[in-house]
């Protein structure tokens, strides 16, 4: 019997590993290695912002923070489906991200994080298309630079605890800072 007077029923945070509670940090470490190994060009980049201010505008059109984490294979999909269709994948993104507007101010969410998002969206989004149209090692850097920014958006959003779970900024942060500044080296040393 336990008499030291200490409640054994509850888990505390301190009696797991440090690590474990990075598991975001691993993870967005893994696809960013992940993503420099499939190939640098910046194509990938710039689906790699679109997809995530998708996911981030999704959260705040439904006003369901779990949306964001959901929204990248939703984003995924978009894009697959986009090219599939015949449309360039940003169109499709675009379409998806009107869509996801109209339905934010439908279902009635909060206006100050759905617009947020939205701006957000239409800024990063933006530049990162406007790197496809560039010459190629420019474009690259370009990409890759507007990739590494949008962790900007991340902390913002992680340390404001609101629109999407902290697991998804942090993850965020992780891959747009190691991916974004990959591809800048990349572009660089070409």
């Amino acid at each position: 019997m336990d008499t030291s007077g200490r409640d054994r029923s509850r888990v505390r945070t301190t009696d797991h590993p440090k690590l474990l509670h990075r598991w975001p940090s691993a993870l967005g470490l893994a696809a960013a290695v992940l993503s420099l190994a499939s190939g640098v060009n910046r194509e990938s980049g710039a689906i790699t912002v679109v997809v995530a201010s998708l996911c981030y505008l999704g959260a705040a059109a439904f006003n369901r923070p779990w949306v964001g984490w959901a929204g990248i294979l939703g984003g995924s999909i978009v894009i697959v489906a986009s090219e599939l269709a015949g449309l360039p994948w940003w169109a499709g993104a675009g379409i998806t991200s009107l869509v996801l507007i109209v339905a934010g101010v439908a279902v009635r969410a909060p206006r100050v994080p759905l617009a947020a998002q939205a701006l957000a969206l239409a800024v990063y989004g933006g530049l990162a298309v406007v790197t496809l149209f560039l010459s190629p090692r420019v474009g690259l850097a370009m990409a890759g630079a507007v990739l590494a920014c949008h962790a900007i958006w991340d902390v913002v959003l992680y340390r404001r605890n609101q629109t999407v779970p902290r697991s998804l900024t942090e993850f965020c942060m992780v891959l747009d800072v190691l991916a974004g500044g990959g591809i800048v080296v990349v572009a660089v040393t070409g």
